[in-house]
């Protein structure tokens, strides 16, 4: 079998779907294209613009395999999705957006159906964020659309299926909180069983298998001279993970940012986490759990942004004494549901006449603090690698260094999720050293965060809103 030179990756993030291409000497991304992640308001639900994906996918390879040629592809995806296939390979129903909210009746229904935290090491979320709440949802209020289902791929293998004709699911995307898998049992959890779905589940494989070759209508429509290996792909913030487990000794830290912000903590247990807190188990691409938490620190940034405006990172940086002495303070959350703090609503404190630079400089604070709680949660030790757009937040980054007081890296330059991808198909390392980041020195800063942590204790002691 030839080496792969290129490799194109389908990366199809909550936000943006992108198609790269990278050079597999060094792991680096050599060309891109992007496109928004449109959802469509329905009916019968909102869901994701599938074929405006498909369409972009396939026109973003035809425009690559004449101006650079790839010899593989790779596939990465988010969370939290699965499609449901009927006897013909095409979509039985639309494929769910997993911030749909369902009636109260129905998320009862599951709350009574769910396993236990102990089985799946799945915290229950909000929405569809446990993929078997969409599955119970899909199934339980159209049940004439579910009959005529006859597969259901987890996110990643859809887009390898629509590619090669192979029907697959695979491990990382199974045990991101879909309350479908049994993390240290390596199997399936007894909702499977329990929804009347386990002769549904398509074939296990693994992350790293060559599920076949492009399909010959694809090769001609991508103007290919010869069909290339498509490989099984992976979940996106398991993507991330992945090139860090590649010659490196745990204990460590990973801190994946994008739309979400999650944290690994490679090398822990799972006999601490807290469900009600949004800790949980990821499954890596070895299949192996590993205690993660997260919050929707992108999405918050995005909100604080249209808010504030845009800012130069030294200004809010000049603003940083200010914004301790005076103990400006953002309390979570954003965004409501998920997090640390999931009953939290956002607060602003001691921020009369603050300016804008003071206010950035409080955010940065905050999306600090977020991330240092999370860290906590999952009993993450040793150093902390920072990967994704907030590598290149150095106020994000000198604050994490300072109240974690740890060894804080940035993977500047990088997304993560497609240089993991590419691994999957014989990538080499990803290009670029981790910058070692310098701590905020900063008077009063031990005092701010635990006043920030008193004040967030009383967030966690209130009531949460209802989740299943």
């Amino acid at each position: 079998m030839s080496v792969a030179k290129k490799i194109a990756v389908l990366d199809i993030g909550k936000t943006n779907a992108k198609v790269v291409v990278l050079d597999c000497a060094t792991g680096t991304e050599i060309a891109e294209r992007r496109v928004p992640n449109r959802v469509l308001t329905g009916p019968p639900y909102p869901h994701y613009d599938i074929e405006a994906l498909w369409s972009f996918a396939l026109e973003a390879l035809a425009a690559f395999s004449v101006e650079l040629g790839f010899d593989a592809i790779s596939i990465t995806t988010h969370g939290a999705s699965a499609v449901l296939l009927d006897a013909s390979g095409d979509l039985a129903m639309p494929v769910l957006d997993y911030e749909h909210i369902y009636p109260e009746d129905i998320q009862k229904a599951y709350s009574d159906l769910r396993p236990p935290f102990s089985e799946t090491f799945s915290p229950a979320l909000s929405g569809g964020l446990n993929v078997g709440a969409q599955i119970h949802y899909q199934k339980a209020v159209f049940p004439e659309d579910f009959a005529r289902v006859r597969a259901i791929l987890t996110y990643p293998q859809y887009w390898a299926f629509r590619l090669t004709g192979v029907l697959a699911n695979e491990v990382t995307s199974l045990g991101c909180h879909t309350d479908l898998w049994r993390p240290r049992d390596g199997d399936y959890s007894s909702l499977v069983d329990a929804l009347d779905l386990r002769d549904l589940m398509a074939p296990m494989r693994s992350a790293f298998d060559e599920l076949g070759p492009l399909l010959p209508g694809i090769v001609k429509r991508l103007g290919l001279e010869k069909t290339v290996p498509v490989y099984c792909g992976i979940h996106d913030s398991n993507a991330s993970l992945l090139p860090h487990l590649i010659g490196r000794e745990p204990p460590f830290a990973v801190v994946s940012t994008g739309t979400w912000v999650i944290n690994f903590a490679v090398g822990g247990d799972l006999d601490h986490l807290d469900p009600r807190r949004d800790a949980l188990a990821n499954v890596d691409a070895y299949g192996r759990a590993v205690p993660s938490s997260r919050f929707m620190g992108g999405r918050e940034f995005e909100i604080l942004t249209a808010e504030l405006g845009e800012l130069d990172q030294a200004a809010a940086m000049d603003a940083m004494p200010v914004a301790i002495e005076r103990q400006i303070m953002l309390l979570p959350n954003l965004t409501a549901g998920s997090g640390p703090f999931p009953g939290g609503q956002r607060r602003w404190i001691n921020d009369a006449g603050a300016s804008t630079p003071q206010r950035w400089a409080t955010a940065y604070l905050y999306l600090a603090l977020m991330t240092e709680t999370c860290l906590e949660l999952i009993g993450a030790k040793g150093p902390i690698l920072v990967e994704g757009p907030f590598s290149l937040n150095s106020n994000y980054l000198a604050a994490l260094a300072a109240l974690t007081n740890r060894e804080v890296f940035a993977l500047a330059g990088s997304t993560g999720t497609s240089q993991g991808a590419a691994l999957l198909a014989g990538s080499g390392p990803t290009g670029g050293k981790p910058i070692d980041i310098q701590p905020l020195k900063q008077a009063g800063l031990a005092e701010y965060r635990a006043i920030w942590r008193q004040r967030t204790i009383d967030i966690t002691d209130a009531q949460e809103p209802s989740r299943y």
